[in-house]
């Protein structure tokens, strides 16, 4: 081609957004230059040739010409949607995810659809139907002249009209009739859209409505005061106060509107205990999206969403970007929940960009909890939340006090003081059920030799090997390795192996041979790998039979179990001395939540905390005060400290084959941080670069370097400045880096 033709082009391009790490998007011709019927808007997929490979992308934005030269330039291969597969609220929050989470356009709005609309499927719910071709009518007497089966499926396909694939097997019909009609050229299968059928709004409450207290009543009436506007209200009610129960009626007053809800929840195994509540409650559609789901069942409850024809979508973080028809309410139960940040790939944090989903779509979203986060209570501080409270129990039900059981220089069975076993022993023999809370799965946490001292290692990560027994074998937690459990000391083949510490095994192990009379269930995420062992266990405590239910966080979070009364914590130590400057947040949640599992119905509980370290100053402040004025002087310190919320973190994460390699890049990394902060005046300071607290994991090593600025705009200044010099950086073999923005886990 001659130089003068490769000129830039002028004209209509689309740019796209396609998977991949890059952070930029991608300029495409239009399928026909010459057609100017087509419709092309961003939010639509197409489908492109990129590289060797055949991807689905998304139109972000529509340009008239590009910075590239007219030969370089190609097609896309087929647009695959008539409209955008976003609202316009749900593209404006995922447009502001990829700005604010500095994170490659592509892979942010290829998490935010269904693993099947990522590989091209359809939108539209299709239906499949059979019909007579009428043009091969008048073939079909000689045609079948001989297969009476295929006549008279012939036959009843002109006499019933258009049929559904079901409805013809139903009526004693094959597949495989359909098939060798289909071959003779005598039918024909057409692709139709399912239509939509909405609920119907003046009767979408299945049960009455449970009467409410005053605090209930205040939080409901402002809630549902907010018409047609975004507004944020964080719910905080303690354990037992009726939150769900706001959540239904302002649900059905949306509901009754005609409007979608979305409910986010943090863990799986809460899901189906919240849609069998709400579809005792709401005639309407109710359907689910987490990980637990196929990719076909995923893509089936997200089509219903973006059809209008659920009126309830509930799910874990990523249903955030669920495609809503009519949104009308956002409600994200335990807010506080580190589970609701994603720790891979795009780390987003699916509560705060629920709020600006709310925000986009100009709507409501209640945050309930009750031990909501600092961040979440600062900003109800500057107003820019409504902070409603429900500061006691509905019903009858009273707040089960907590008592600290002193273990220091005390002999234990199995783990528990004597003051424990009694009041295990006197609830159970009173009738009720009893939760014993352990944050350690398997059976013990360190296999080790009696002789030498030697203890079971991952070679992979820098972590001990836990021990567990059902199977038996040595698991590591964190890289997912497995050995067999050796016979004798690797190190001085001793066969004096013990094991140190407790772990969810073990204990179940001893408490069956304790309470011989009584169920012993283990739930945790060894136990509960099958939903339907997780329903049955969930069902056989709900039947309010005397048991011991042990657990570890998965029953912390929002179960509500009439029959137990009281609640043991195993070792409240462990959440004590974390390295994580949210360390004394996290554990005084998880003690209040846990703790809020007792006395929930009529009959009192007592909750029994057991410690070497009393007089810990969390400790005695989570005994001595609210969860609400604990959270209080959380805050007074983070203020002192100028940590999150009253600063802003980012985490730049790197993995190496060598821990000096990672070391060194991230070095050059800080020396450009620290240019590029003096050249343009940004506050920002720098820690690092540091050995990550895991320093190993996974065969690689880790290091991390942090940003900390009080100045949320300087930060992401800095950040837009570094990331295409980072990029620009030719980097060591085996190295991959991470941008983490608000990050919760620092380990």
């Amino acid at each position: 081609m001659p130089e003068s033709d490769r000129t830039l082009y002028q004209g209509m391009i689309l740019r796209i957004a396609i998977p991949s790490p890059l952070r930029r998007l991608f300029d495409y011709l239009p399928k026909a230059v010459s057609d100017p019927a087509t419709d092309y808007q961003p939010g639509q997929r197409v489908l492109v040739s990129f590289g060797r490979r055949k991807l689905a992308g998304v139109i972000l934005e529509i340009a008239n010409g590009s910075e590239l030269q007219a030969d370089r330039l190609k097609p896309i291969d087929r647009l695959l949607d008539t409209e955008p597969v976003f609202s316009e609220g749900l593209f404006r929050m995922l447009r502001w995810a990829i700005n604010y989470y500095q994170h490659p356009p592509g892979e942010v709005l290829s998490t935010a659809l269904p693993v099947k609309l990522r590989q091209a499927a359809s939108v539209q719910q299709l239906i499949e139907i059979w019909q007579v071709d009428r043009t091969a009518s008048a073939e079909a007497d000689a045609l079948l002249q001989r297969a009476p089966r295929q006549k008279a499926l012939f036959d009843w396909l002109q006499q019933h009209g258009p049929s559904a694939p079901d409805n013809i097997v139903a009526a004693g019909f094959t597949r495989a009739l359909l098939r060798q009609l289909q071959e003779k050229g005598l039918i024909q299968a057409l692709q139709l859209t399912l239509p939509s059928k909405p609920w119907n709004t003046e009767d979408c409450v299945r049960q009455s409505e449970i009467s409410l207290n005053d605090h209930q009543l205040d939080a409901l009436e402002k809630i549902n005061a907010n018409d047609q506007g975004f507004s944020c209200f964080l719910l905080e009610g303690v354990t037992g106060s009726g939150k769900t129960e706001v959540y239904m009626q302002a649900m059905a007053q949306v509901l009754k509107q005609g409007r979608q809800c979305l409910v986010l929840v943090p863990e799986i195994g809460l899901t189906p205990q919240t849609i069998s509540r709400f579809e005792k409650r709401f005639k309407c559609p109710v359907v689910n999206l987490h990980s637990g789901l196929s990719d076909t069942e995923r893509l089936q409850a997200w089509r219903q969403a973006h059809a209008g024809t659920a009126g309830i979508v509930i799910g874990t973080r990523s249903a955030v970007f669920t495609s809503l028809a009519r949104p009308g309410l956002i409600v994200i139960d335990e807010e506080h929940d580190a589970s609701f940040k994603q720790q891979d790939g795009f780390r987003y944090s699916a509560r705060d960009l629920a709020v600006v989903r709310a925000r986009e779509e100009g709507i409501g979203i209640v945050l309930g909890s009750a031990t909501p986060s600092l961040e979440s209570l600062y900003n109800a501080d500057r107003g820019r939340y409504q902070h409603l409270l429900m500061p006691q129990r509905s019903g009858s039900a009273a707040t089960a006090p907590m008592r600290l059981v002193d273990i220091e220089n005390q002999p234990l069975e199995a783990g528990f003081s004597e003051t424990a076993l009694l009041a295990m022993n006197k609830h159970l023999r009173a009738g009720n059920q009893v939760l014993v809370f352990i944050n350690r799965r398997g059976y013990a946490p360190v296999l080790h030799c009696q002789q030498c001292g030697w203890t079971a290692e991952c070679n992979n990560c820098v972590a001990q090997l836990t021990v567990h027994a059902q199977p038996p074998g040595l698991h590591c937690h964190h890289c997912g390795k497995q050995e067999s459990l050796p016979r004798a000391c690797p190190n001085c083949a001793s066969r004096q192996l013990d094991t140190m510490g407790l772990g969810t095994q073990q204990i179940e192990s001893r408490l069956r041979e304790r309470f011989t009379t009584v169920p012993v269930l283990r739930i945790d995420r060894d136990s509960t790998r099958s939903r339907k062992k997780l329903k049955a266990m969930l069902d056989q405590v709900n039947s309010g039979e005397p048991c011991l239910l042990l657990g570890t966080q998965m029953l912390a979070k929002g179960h509500h179990f009439p029959g137990i009364t009281l609640v043991v914590v195993v070792d409240a130590d462990s959440g004590l001395f974390s390295a994580d400057f949210r360390g004394q947040e996290l554990m005084a949640q998880t003690v209040t939540q846990v703790a809020g599992r007792a006395g929930r119905s009529d009959q009192a509980g007592e909750v029994l905390i057991q410690s070497r370290h009393c007089g810990h100053q969390t400790l005695q402040s989570l005994i001595q005060l609210s969860y609400a004025d604990f959270s209080r002087q959380l805050l007074a310190e983070r203020k002192l400290t100028a940590m999150p919320p009253f600063a802003w973190l980012a985490l730049l994460r790197c993995e190496a084959r060598s821990a000096e390699t990672g070391l060194q890049f991230l070095q050059q990394i800080a020396l450009q941080q620290q240019q590029l902060c003096q050249q343009f005046g940004l506050q920002v300071d720098c820690l690092g670069p540091l050995p990550a607290p895991m320093e190993k994991r996974a065969g690689r090593f880790r290091s991390q370097l942090s940003f900390k600025s009080e100045q949320r705009a300087q930060l992401h200044e800095l950040l837009a400045r570094l990331l295409p010099a980072i990029e620009a950086m030719k980097l060591p073999a085996g190295l991959r880096w991470s941008l983490d923005i608000d990050p919760v886990d620092m380990i």
